[in-house]
């Protein structure tokens, strides 16, 4: 655990006095740390961690924590989506239901795209959900 202290020591060239004085931690503490006798507290190694802009994960270990993995979409859904959001839209403009209204008026064109604006956004959180759900662990790269 003291290495990584070292090394980050050694890339922002500073002292362990340096860091003890300026981070609000005692020089017992580090000393301790270094020579194994002791495991710094959890709001010691936070400090430490602040001063060097790094979490206390990458502080004990000297690798950071991976982040979970959202889904992105592919080339395949974003056709999907388009081509689900005009034949959306196509049915909306055609009228074959009925108008497009909202409380009672018809929606002019300028709402319409406003709708279809919104309505790709939902498409795309909601494509995303369904990956999120609805893929195998094993199929997740």
């Amino acid at each position: 655990m003291y290495e990584v202290f070292e090394q980050l020591l050694q890339k922002y060239g500073v002292t362990p006095y340096k860091v003890a004085k300026e981070a609000g931690v005692t020089q017992t503490a580090l000393s301790n740390w270094k020579s194994g006798r002791s495991t710094p507290t959890t709001k010691t190694l936070q400090k430490i961690a602040d001063y060097f802009g790094v979490t206390i994960d990458y502080l004990m270990t000297g690798k950071e924590a991976l982040e979970p993995k959202t889904p992105e979409l592919t080339a395949r859904d974003e056709r999907d989506i388009t081509k689900d959001l005009n034949r959306i839209m196509e049915k909306l403009s055609s009228g074959e239901e009925g108008p497009a209204c909202y409380d009672g008026q018809e929606l002019d064109p300028e709402a319409a795209e406003l709708f279809r604006d919104e309505l790709e956004i939902a498409l795309r959180r909601l494509k995303i959900i369904n990956k999120e759900k609805y893929t195998p662990k094993k199929y997740k790269k």
